[in-house]
């Protein structure tokens, strides 16, 4: 009998990790619109000429929707173009947010655009950053366990596809304006962030150690 229980255990053990590291296709829009503004976005915020939005990774940035839904985060990235309660942003540019990977409450990962698909994020850090955005964050919707442990286990999963120096929060963008990835041409845009939270982050920096990222550089106060 106990052997039987045991056999049992084990069988859920690995089915729960199995659909634990399971990533499912939800992808957004990316049609010639977006396509194109993302091609321009490449050019006039950060110089670069190409014929595609490929990019290569060199890090990972996790995020926070603060929207309580999947289908509504999901929403709010679908569209090529900024919805028009945007304008902060679209005055910078008409394309729309969004991210390479969507993790809901539940833990479930979501692939929104190709892992070498420029998605619009992180300022200044687009052209090398794969996002990963997370269901909730707010207050009353704090992020939960199971996002903590599919955010650790996607950061272990690009690490090992992906030549990745650097994992950071989104809060920590700012950090990078000195750096040679930094590539953003406007010293006036810049938005304040807190997402994904330090304590967060601190969690996946411990379990991802063994990893070796570079460590974030140290913020220059600029008179």
């Amino acid at each position: 009998m106990k052997k039987y229980l045991l056999y049992i255990v084990l069988f859920f053990t690995v089915v729960s990790c199995a659909i634990k590291r399971t990533i499912v296709e939800k992808p957004i829009l990316f049609d010639a619109e977006r396509e194109q503004l993302t091609l321009e976005y490449m050019k006039d915020r950060y110089g670069i000429e190409t014929p595609t939005s490929t990019i290569a990774p060199k890090m990972v940035v996790l995020h926070w929707t603060v929207i309580p839904t999947l289908e509504g985060s999901y929403k709010a990235f679908y569209d090529a173009k900024l919805p028009n309660w945007r304008p902060d942003l679209e005055n910078v540019s008409g394309l729309n947010v969004s991210s390479q990977f969507l993790v809901d409450q539940d833990g479930t990962i979501y692939q929104l655009l190709p892992e070498t698909t420029m998605a619009r994020h992180v300022i200044g850090l687009n052209h090398c950053a794969i996002g990963v955005e997370n269901v909730g964050g707010a207050e009353d919707m704090p992020l939960t366990r199971k996002q903590l442990k599919s955010n650790i286990w996607l950061v272990k999963y690009l690490k090992e596809k992906y030549d990745i120096d650097y994992v950071i929060g989104h809060y920590e963008y700012t950090n990078f304006e000195d750096h040679e990835l930094w590539l953003e041409k406007d010293a006036s845009y810049r938005t304040a962030k807190s997402d994904p939270g330090e304590r967060f982050m601190r969690k996946v920096r411990r379990a991802t150690r063994k990893l070796e990222f570079k460590s974030v550089p140290k913020k220059i106060n600029k008179k």
